[in-house]
């Protein structure tokens, strides 16, 4: 399918398939980045879609531009920390900017969300397990359950989105919630993954 530049049909694209591509830029990039990774990859998209061929479903070709998005903010955002954690330690000025004469916060620091620091950690390392059991499930369990739990999904637009019958679909969630209840239990008894 050769597509000429045809503002309805990227549109219709657009509706589509946008909150997937946003659940499929969730893991990648984190919810709060995942909208501006997807506007991105738009943008590209529509600049390209004269050259799109139509050797992939548009679902394929438009996933792999957000991931490349996404990627490409990660690295982006690691070059960042990295200047702003130089500009930090070179400032001879920082104690000044961080604090007042009397001692107390310019700007306190946001809310952790816990008085102990050991929840913080643990917290944490809990996060990294789940995300490597995430790592290991099949691709598409791995998919209904990020449809469904980071993207907001139904079972009938995951369904239409894998190609998958509703019952395969819940049995699919059903494996992935089972795997990481697992994980929490095991991390729970014994402090590690």
């Amino acid at each position: 399918m050769t597509a000429p530049r045809d503002d309805a049909v990227f549109a219709a694209l657009v509706g589509e398939h946008h909150r997937a591509l946003i659940a499929i830029a969730s893991p990648i990039v984190g919810a709060s980045e995942a909208e501006e990774v997807v506007q991105s990859a738009w943008i590209k998209a529509y600049r390209a879609w004269d050259g799109f061929r139509g050797e992939a479903a548009a679902r394929s070709w438009l996933t792999r531009i957000v991931i490349n998005e996404a990627r490409m903010q990660l690295r982006a955002r690691k070059r960042e920390r990295f200047f702003s954690e130089l500009d930090a330690d070179s400032s001879p000025d920082l104690l000044q900017e961080r604090f007042r004469s009397d001692g107390s916060w310019r700007h306190p620091p946001a809310a952790w969300g816990t008085d102990d620091p050991a929840d913080l950690l643990t917290g944490e390392v809990l996060e990294k397990c789940l995300e490597q059991m995430l790592g290991k499930m099949p691709r598409q369990q791995r998919s209904v359950y990020e449809l469904r739990e980071r993207g907001g999904l139904s079972f009938h637009e995951i369904c239409e989105d894998l190609g998958i019958a509703p019952g395969n679909a819940r049995v699919l969630m059903h494996r992935a919630r089972s795997a990481l209840f697992q994980v929490v239990d095991h991390y729970e008894e014994t402090g590690e993954c």
